[in-house]
């Protein structure tokens, strides 16, 4: 799952990195709005952390440019404690849900947590395909009920197979959510990646689609 972070404050935008990175997202950051707007436009995100004040570009600014433009991705609105107004702003202009400063790191993760599964229509934080379980609130997996030990590639491609049950996802789709905008993008990695995991999964839960790419097995 890759995370845009736009905040201008820096100490506030490596503390969310930080904590983002530990849950085991991948992070792009900006620190204006113009930055901001022209990675959510060119970008592919499973989530947006958007400040409202930011220079060259308010953020309520850049969400209703991003929501006019047909970027759908679910965006977290970072709010002043007492500026109820940005908050009615921001859901008008396309927010999916806001945090309001200071916060709890904790808030900010489960928040976005449940913005992803929504997005990818799952009402729980726990995912299930057969034998396997996907715990989004932990960060871990297992199937029947024996804890997996995967590495970070690992997991952030399971989940993010897990989280589209049943569609065909493209190795190239698979690389834009899984490295951030400076990693060197080889798409042999990601067939390593998937023989590890069917090694660890077994073979029948992710199918290959010759030519298309890869679909994880629908639960049901």
């Amino acid at each position: 799952m890759r995370i845009l972070i736009v905040e201008d404050d820096p100490n506030l935008n490596r503390q969310l990195e930080d904590a983002l990175l530990a849950a085991g997202y991948v992070v792009d950051r900006a620190f204006d709005g113009e930055e901001g707007h022209f990675l959510g436009d060119t970008e592919p995100y499973d989530a947006v952390v958007l400040d409202v004040g930011l220079p060259k570009m308010d953020g309520i600014s850049v969400l209703e440019r991003w929501r006019r433009e047909g970027r759908a991705m679910p965006v977290l609105l970072l709010t002043a404690r007492d500026r109820w107004s940005d908050k009615v702003a921001g859901i008008d202009a396309g927010a999916d849900d806001y945090v309001a400063k200071p916060f709890h790191m904790e808030e900010v993760l489960a928040r976005l947590r449940a913005l992803i599964r929504r997005a990818a229509g799952h009402a729980s934080s726990e995912i299930h395909c057969g034998p396997l379980r996907l715990d989004t609130k932990a960060s871990k997996a297992s199937i029947d009920g024996a804890s997996l030990k995967l590495t970070s590639h690992e997991y952030r491609l399971l989940a993010y197979l897990m989280h589209h049950q049943g569609q065909i996802v493209s190795r190239s789709e698979l690389i834009e959510h899984m490295y951030d905008q400076d990693f060197d993008r080889d798409s042999n990695t990601i067939e390593v990646f998937v023989g590890r995991l069917r090694r660890k999964i077994g073979n029948d839960l992710i199918e290959t689609v010759r030519g298309l790419g890869y679909r994880m097995q629908h639960d049901g």
